[in-house]
């Protein structure tokens, strides 16, 4: 990999992102995390993946340089159509993504954090959508997944003035799940991922599965899906183990089956 290093601190798979000097996202870096979600969606030995960012930034943004070698609308389009599907691909992960920002998350930075189902921050961070100072647009779904986070109202806020909120700011906004000090922000990340990956990876990806239904479908059939999914989860090993374990008031052993 040549922007990304990963290693695993027991199932935890923390992912760097290393692009000096603004971890900048271009299609080559997309296709690449693509690549690596491959790999460790088949990784048995990975429960949730944490993903932070080398040096100063998160990720400050696309590749500007990029920008210049598109000629059309339709080039543009299928640049933007396919960073879309990277993200989206990362929000139906069927383990957690949990995304530690620090720095700042900005453009595409923050749309990529965006797609991750957890967002932790660091308190002095800078979240925004500065594309409209470009003459541009978020085309990474920024457009839509900011929305869902913060509601129109501050959504048009954060895009038609192109300023960026504080880590803090973003957890009381709605945009992040908590704001830490940044020197404590990989250690409470990690201490996040692993608390998850004590789950039953079974259940885990039930959630994910329902909290997209939640988003996308009919609450009428949302609820059946959960039906569903609890059957399928019931009769697991995983449950079988978790009420064993309670009975016996000692910790479940999860193994994924």
């Amino acid at each position: 990999m040549d922007s990304f290093r990963l290693t695993k601190e027991g199932f935890v798979a923390v992912v760097t992102f290393s692009r000096p000097p603004a971890n900048a996202l271009s299609s080559a870096v997309l296709k690449e995390f693509s690549a690596l979600l491959d790999e460790l969606e088949t990784d048995q030995e990975v429960r949730v993946v944490l993903l932070h960012g080398e040096g100063r930034f998160f990720s400050a943004g696309a590749d500007i340089k990029e920008f210049t070698a598109i000629a059309s609308a339709e080039q543009a389009s299928a640049l933007s159509r396919d960073g879309q599907l990277v993200m989206e691909r990362i929000e139906r992960f069927p383990k957690p993504v949990i995304a530690a920002i620090h720095g700042a998350a900005l453009g595409g930075g923050l749309e990529l954090a965006m797609s991750c189902h957890i967002r932790l921050v660091a308190e002095n961070a800078k979240l925004g959508l500065p594309e409209l100072q470009l003459g541009l647009i978020p085309g990474f779904a920024g457009t839509q997944r900011l929305v869902r986070f913060v509601g129109f109202g501050k959504a048009a806020e954060m895009m038609w003035t192109s300023e960026p909120i504080t880590g803090s700011e973003a957890v009381e906004w709605g945009l992040a799940n908590k704001a830490v000090p940044e020197e404590r922000l990989l250690d409470e990340a990690k201490a996040l991922a692993k608390k998850i990956a004590e789950k039953s990876p079974i259940s885990v990806r039930a959630v994910i599965e329902l909290l997209n239904a939640a988003k996308e479908k009919p609450f009428a059939e949302a609820v059946r899906d959960e039906a569903e999914w609890f059957g399928r989860v019931f009769v697991s090993e995983d449950a079988k183990e978790g009420v064993q374990a309670f009975l016996e008031k000692r910790p479940p052993v999860f193994q994924g089956k």
